[in-house]
């Protein structure tokens, strides 16, 4: 793991290490996918599933350890992913 590691805010209280975010994805766009409705239902059944929040979920982050459902737009977590990344440069 990189010591230069920073977290990625997802929602509410919760924040991922940048390392560990394996891919950032629009549920609205990606649902439609029967393949990606099997992946999410069976992360579920097997408890790798964390809500973020209560509210519209409008984004997933896939993370080594399980699976993150968030209001935040897929957009804005990778806005912060890439602002993050672009400080560990300099």
């Amino acid at each position: 793991m990189n010591n230069n590691n920073n977290y990625i805010h997802l929602g509410a209280d919760v924040a991922v290490l940048s390392d560990e975010i394996l891919g950032v994805f629009d549920l609205e766009r990606v649902t439609a996918s029967g393949i990606t409705n099997d992946f999410l239902r069976q992360a579920q059944k097997s408890g790798h599933i964390y809500y973020c929040s209560l509210e519209m979920p409008r984004s997933f982050v896939l993370a080594q350890d399980k699976t993150y459902i968030t209001n935040v737009s897929a957009c804005t977590i990778k806005a912060r992913f890439n602002k993050e990344s672009e400080s560990i440069k300099r």
